[in-house]
């Protein structure tokens, strides 16, 4: 799962979830914004067994990335924006930071200056 943050200057804050998955113990967030390493993003496991990881991207590109479990499994984000084929036979999951793909953002609201009356 993805959540963005549009936090200006052309940068978005992506956090990405992974649900719990049965005999994890290890999970890192790999793909084309870290060179595909495999322990630039190691995520973190929460109480509920999911695992986590937030990352400031560029914003108006796509990424493609996977998850890495175990040291030996990969994982795609079923719940990505896209998926592409890779030269391995498979898919990877793309998070996309264009602006049709982001959340407004949020403005705050002025204090109000009116008085009551007492």
């Amino acid at each position: 799962m993805l959540t963005k943050r549009n936090l200006g200057r052309g940068k978005v804050r992506v956090t990405f979830t992974m649900p719990p998955l049965e005999g994890v113990t290890s999970m890192a967030l790999v793909g084309d914004f870290n060179n595909w390493s495999i322990v630039e993003h190691p995520l973190r496991r929460n109480s509920d067994g999911s695992w986590t990881t937030a990352v400031t991207l560029e914003s108006g590109r796509d990424y493609q990335y996977r998850y890495f479990a175990n040291g030996t499994d990969w994982h795609n984000d079923w719940k990505a924006d896209a998926y592409v084929a890779n030269e391995y036979g498979t898919d990877n999951s793309v998070v996309s930071t264009q602006a049709a793909n982001m959340p407004a953002a949020r403005t705050a609201k002025k204090p109000s200056s009116k008085k009551k009356a007492a």
